[in-house]
């Protein structure tokens, strides 16, 4: 089964945690024991797994990454300016795979999906996922 999400990000960067609208493709698919693949379909979005109990810890991957990637100084600047953005989507991945068990998600006791928004504010950020099992 696959179904599309869609979400709207606020802030230029940003986690979003989508664990709730991915259990509930999840229970919709009646799989019992298989796998959640999560998907952005973008450039500058990221699909990433983190504490979703403290939202400092997603305040401190933002600090993080920029302090590791630095901003306007690549060639794609010249083009739309967002490189570092493009690059920070790059070290991050496009998805996640979660496995299912008993119609669940194994994700540990402080986990959660989230959408990490790297060239906000954006409408209409799609995001498949997929669940394959039995």
């Amino acid at each position: 089964m696959q179904e599309i999400i869609t979400i709207s990000t606020s802030k230029k960067q940003e986690l979003l945690d989508i664990t709730g609208e991915i259990n509930a493709v999840v229970k919709k698919s009646g799989v019992n024991v298989g796998l959640c693949n999560v998907f952005a379909m973008h450039a500058t979005a990221a699909i990433v797994i983190n504490e979703n109990a403290d939202p400092n810890i997603c305040l401190d991957t933002i600090d993080a990454l920029n302090k590791l990637v630095k901003e306007g100084v690549w060639r794609h600047d010249r083009m739309d300016n967002n490189a570092a953005s493009h690059i920070k989507a790059t070290i991050l991945g496009p998805s996640e795979t979660i496995p299912i068990k008993d119609g669940e998600l194994q994700l540990g006791m402080w986990q959660g999906i989230m959408v990490f928004e790297l060239d906000g504010p954006r409408r209409n950020r799609k995001i498949v996922v997929q669940i394959i099992g039995d």
